[in-house]
């Protein structure tokens, strides 16, 4: 056995703080390292030249190198090793930067440091096996979740290769939150311009298929073979038949609040979401139409030219095979009725949503295009009143310690000075402030654009945090401070919009179970690595991009889910996958079949096999175990061992802390 040490000063990051000199020349002292040495760079090429040199003129088996976490640079450094003609896994890395040289001031004791966590990778190298990954055949077929337009754009990216895509979207219609939108920051162009002929161009690319009002049932596999259960559900729309005419929805009797306009307005029990729907096809709200509650009405289906209402379809279960999965579910916006009851909460019409107003704005809305007083919708055209001064409160579910929303939601500052101009030129007249916390625009010319707003526009912008919204005299009174001027505020305006913050989409927790992807407290999707991997979620073979991850804008949407597309044309481009062999292995001479392991596996892993004479023992799927060593540890009997973290291994590591510090 001849080990090697290579200690890296990583410019001063380690340096700076560990006598690395010293930590090498200790290094030499331990049992069967034959080198050590120091690098300045071991991530370099010259860094990693030494190192293969080194391997071949000194016979080296196994490698410790002391440098920054392996989370960042092990896959290179096992590439290295392997580069050298050395099994990859015969290698040992000992994090002397985050764990030792960031997290200590005092040199001398970090250096003693340094020196037990290199004493205890010495000690883990030397009982390494040589292990080989296996390989997965991978199936070239991708799911998309979501069809908003970062669910659309990864879609396309990926059928333009040539490769089958599902698109599922829970809604009638792609489009997601875009579709809503009238006009986009910083360039003031038509959403529906951009977003209708990419939805368009999803419905005719003859490598996608489509599933509207669908969402998924069930996942299991893994990387490279997933399998999908997709729960259609019925439309009561016969969709071979339906020619998108909406002459089913001109009669119908019953009308509830349309989601699309958000309460706005109303819409039928049968509706098309909106005029650009993809696809152009009705569907049946089955908790309000009288025809599936009573058995009674029908209108809808008499008006139907191609009898396409069928009021007996039922759900449908699809079970599909997919070798990746991008995730793409969108965001909401915060409830800010049931967070501020000091705005209004919902008792006043003309205290609305930064959504609704976009509406309000939008000539597909609900007013064409006009801005009205949402208190005046039902009164005469005549009697129908323009707000002469709005005000804007940004911040509204957003950086708020007491509401649970710390965040910043990156769009509000944004999407308010947008609104100033579009009011400016929808009402020239009217005045316009906002209430703001600080102004974020950090985005390629997103600064020009907040100050077109304030200087062309006469927008007026007054800091401080809002503290309460009431109504006097038929309008609403805004309670604030100027922390700018250090007074208070007291504003009367016609219409208040609450610029509402961007929150994760209803159900994306229990999506992220389904799919065995890690959330945040928040409910947004978490990225296997902020930096290095931030379209990978922590299980591999499923990608996320878009809002779901993260408050963020339409071009840095759009961007990722092109990121997260070319991800998965890097993995479906092969035909076989190798997986790695640091995976749990079950003893079954030991095992007693109590199948802990079983419930604590978050990669449902585990499985239950059964042996000759009836017995059952756990049996470990090494393409969905993912190493976290839950079940090793969960083990009473110490069946289950994990590949590359034995015991023996382990406890090799505390008896070489135990040996250099006697008192422990």
């Amino acid at each position: 056995m001849k080990i090697g040490v290579f200690i890296c000063y990583c410019g001063n990051n380690i340096s700076a703080t560990v006598d690395v000199e010293q930590v090498a020349k200790f290094a030499l002292t331990l049992p069967d390292v034959v080198h050590s040495e120091t690098i300045h760079h071991v991530c370099s090429e010259p860094g990693q030249n030494t190192i293969k040199q080194a391997i071949k003129n000194k016979g080296l088996d196994r490698i410790v190198i002391g440098a920054c976490s392996p989370r960042i640079h092990e896959a290179t450094f096992q590439r290295m090793v392997s580069a050298a003609r050395l099994n990859k896994y015969m290698l040992e890395i000992a994090n002397l930067r985050e764990h030792c040289s960031w997290i200590h001031e005092d040199r001398s004791l970090a250096t003693i440091k340094a020196i037990d966590l290199v004493n205890m990778a010495v000690c883990k190298v030397s009982r390494h096996k040589v292990l080989y990954p296996s390989q997965v055949e991978i199936n070239p077929r991708t799911l998309v979740i979501g069809g908003g337009i970062a669910g659309i754009q990864a879609a396309l990216d990926v059928a333009e290769s040539g490769n089958e895509v599902v698109l599922v979207e829970r809604e009638p219609s792609i489009g997601g939150n875009m579709a809503r939108l009238d006009k986009v920051f910083p360039t003031l162009d038509c959403s529906g311009c951009i977003l209708a002929p990419k939805m368009v161009d999803v419905a005719n690319n003859k490598h996608i298929s489509l599933h509207t009002y669908s969402e998924i049932e069930k996942v299991t596999g893994f990387v490279g073979n997933f399998k999908v259960t997709i729960r259609k559900k019925a439309r009561l729309i016969d969709t071979a038949k339906c020619t998108g005419c909406g002459a089913c929805t001109l009669k119908c009797p019953i009308k509830a609040p349309s989601e699309f306009n958000l309460g706005l307005d109303s819409r039928g029990a049968i509706y098309i979401p909106f005029p650009q729907a993809v696809p152009h096809i009705p569907v049946i709200d089955k908790t309000i139409c009288p025809m599936v509650l009573k058995g009674k009405c029908g209108l809808c289906q008499k008006m139907c030219p191609t009898q396409a209402i069928d009021y007996k379809q039922e759900d449908t279960l699809i079970e599909e095979s997919f070798g990746a999965i991008i995730v793409a579910t969108g965001y909401e916006l915060v409830d800010w009725k049931k967070l501020y009851g000091e705005y209004g909460h919902g008792r006043y019409p003309n205290v609305i949503s930064s959504m609704q107003y976009e509406r309000l704005l939008s000539a597909s809305g609900p007013t064409g295009g006009h801005v009205i007083l949402p208190s005046d919708f039902k009164k005469p055209h005549a009697e129908q009143r323009e707000p002469k001064i709005i005000a804007f409160v940004a911040c509204v579910g957003s950086r708020d310690e007491k509401v649970g929303r710390p965040y910043c939601s990156g769009v509000c500052c944004m999407y308010t000075a947008k609104y100033a101009m579009l009011t400016k030129e929808h009402i020239p007249a009217a005045e316009v402030y906002i209430f703001y916390m600080d102004l974020r625009a950090a985005g390629k010319s997103y600064e020009e654009f907040v100050r077109r707003a304030q200087e062309k526009y006469g927008a007026r912008y007054i800091r401080g945090r809002v503290s309460k919204i009431y109504e006097r005299n038929g309008r609403m009174v805004i309670m604030s401070a100027d922390t700018l001027l250090g007074k208070q505020v007291q504003l009367e305006a016609d219409l208040v919009v609450l610029a509402a913050g961007v929150a994760s989409s209803s159900g994306a927790n229990q999506l992220a179970q389904k799919l065995n992807i890690s959330h945040d407290q928040y409910g947004f999707f978490i990225e296997s690595h902020p930096k290095l991997r931030p379209v990978e979620a922590s299980t591999a073979g499923i990608f996320i991009c878009g809002a779901c991850q993260g408050p963020k804008d339409i071009p840095l949407s759009v961007a990722q889910a092109s990121s997260a597309a070319a991800k998965v044309l890097g993995l479906i481009s092969h035909e076989k996958l190798e997986t790695s062999p640091l995976v749990a292995e079950v003893n079954i001479n030991r095992c007693i079949g109590c199948f802990r392991c079983l419930e604590v596996c978050p990669f449902t892993a585990i499985e239950k096999q059964e042996m000759r004479g009836g017995a059952w023992v756990a049996r470990v799927n090494p393409a969905l175990c993912q190493g976290c060593g839950l079940c090793n540890a969960t083990c009473l009997p110490g069946a289950i061992s994990l590949n590359g973290f034995t015991d023996d291994q382990i406890l090799s590591e505390v008896e070489a802390i135990c040996l250099v510090n006697p008192e422990l």
